[in-house]
Order: structure tokens, then C-alpha cells, then sequence
């Protein structure tokens, strides 16, 4: 409700209980709070002067949007009154919780058949990470995908080990064909030299293996590169 605190006061605890943001989740449904609301849950206290709920509606009032909210320097949220470490710890680790489920709920038991199906896959993690993440899909005969690995290395400037890793992880899990992803914190998902010749190198090992390397796709803001789809494999 948009205007408790005006009625029952900042203290969240002396609402009516059908009025407590937990108690009308688990009554209703989560669908059923506000931004702030959800935010508040999080939070789980406000500051001096704010319950949960108010601080939340001001992060929410700054940011806008959760998809803002989830790529902003921790510095950022430091700023408001009664958000500390744990708060931004939490914080962080819902909107990683969220970007995993949906990828999760896009992985069928069909086949991955063209680019863009794992640019829509990978993008709503990928676009928004401040560090370049590197993953790989291992698919099997009938490209199915097997499994979604996030290779430690981080950079294609790591080729050499990178590749010893992805082939050890392909020939371990029976993977048939695989495809690299990652993304460009940039938001520009042209590929760097090191892109060009991190692919060929790939694909060069693939081949010795007998490891179908099908498509390196790079991941920018809303928009992404496929050596594949540009015949650059």
C-alpha cells in the first residue's frame, strides 16, 4: 500500500499484519507488491526516519528500473542512507538469482538452431556485467544443449589455457558441438583481434578433436556479433 507509512507510521512492524509487506506476499502472492515493497523485503530495515519500504521507493524513485538498479557501481547504492555491504550483498545476489532463471527457463529439450536463440538465451546475464564473462554451450548430436559452463580464465586474451579448458570440459561432459560466448562490457559486440584469433585457435582444436566449434557469439547491450552468421568460421 503506496501510502502506509502516512497511515500506521515508518515502523513496518506496528502495520496491521495484512497490511506487512512479508504477510501479504505469503497471503497474495509476490506479484501483488510494488517494486518497493519487493525492495523493502530485501532490505529488511530501513534507516533513521525510514522503514524498509520508504528506502526502497527511493532507491526505486533513483534508479527507475531493477535492470538499472543491477549494473550500478556499489559505490551507487553506498550512497543512500542505511544501505551497507550485507544490503548490497543481498541485492546483488537476487538480480544474479534472476538473470540465471532466465536463462534456466529458456533451455528446452529442442535444438539450438541458429544465433540469435543463444543471443536471447545468454543476453539478459551477459549484457549487463561489468567484466568480461566467457561461457560455453556443450550440445550434443542433435544440438541440444547439455550444459552452460563459465570458463575461469575471463579473457580471450587467455586463449591458450582457455581452449585446454574448453576441450577438456566438451570431452568430459560428451559433448558433440559446442559454442563460445561472451560478452563485451563495452556494450559494443564487434570483435577485437584478440576475438578473431581466439576463434580461429578454437576452432583449429576443435577440428584435431573431432569437436564441432559452431559459432563464437559476443554479447553487447541488446545487440550481439556471430562469426558464424558473419561466415567467420
Amino acid at each position: 500500500m503506496s501510502n502506509s507509512k502516512h497511515i500506521y507510521g515508518t515502523c513496518i512492524k506496528k502495520w496491521p499484519k495484512n497490511e506487512r509487506p512479508r504477510e501479504r506476499l505469503f497471503k497474495y502472492g509476490e506479484h501483488t507488491l510494488s517494486s518497493a515493497e519487493l525492495l523493502g523485503i530485501l532490505l529488511q530495515n530501513g534507516s533513521e526516519g525510514l522503514n524498509a519500504v520508504d528506502l526502497g521507493r527511493q532507491v526505486i524513485s533513483h534508479f527507475k528500473t531493477f535492470r538499472n538498479m543491477s549494473h550500478t557501481d556499489v559505490q551507487e547504492l553506498r550512497r543512500f542512507k542505511g544501505i551497507g555491504d550485507a544490503k548490497i550483498a543481498r541485492l546483488r545476489s537476487a538480480f544474479e538469482i534472476g538473470r540465471r532463471l532466465m536463462c534456466e527457463e529458456k533451455i528446452t529439450s529442442s535444438a539450438v538452431s541458429s544465433p540469435k536463440e543463444v543471443a536471447d538465451l545468454l543476453m539478459p546475464r551477459l549484457r549487463d556485467i561489468k567484466k568480461e564473462v566467457f561461457q560455453i554451450l556443450l550440445l550434443d548430436g542433435k544440438n541440444r544443449i547439455i550444459d552452460i559452463l563459465e570458463i575461469e580464465e575471463g579473457s580471450v586474451d587467455h586463449a591458450e589455457p582457455q581452449i585446454r579448458e574448453i576441450a577438456l570440459k566438451a570431452l568430459q561432459n560428451f559433448a558433440v558441438s559446442i559454442i563460445a560466448v561472451h560478452n563485451h562490457p563495452s556494450g559494443d559486440p564487434e570483435p577485437s583481434e584478440e576475438d578473431v584469433l581466439f576463434t580461429e585457435n578454437l576452432k583449429k582444436a576443435g577440428d584435431i578433436l573431432q569437436l564441432n566449434v559452431l559459432d563464437h557469439v559476443i554479447i553487447g547491450d541488446n545487440k550481439y556479433y556471430s562469426f558464424a552468421d558473419e561466415k567467420r568460421l
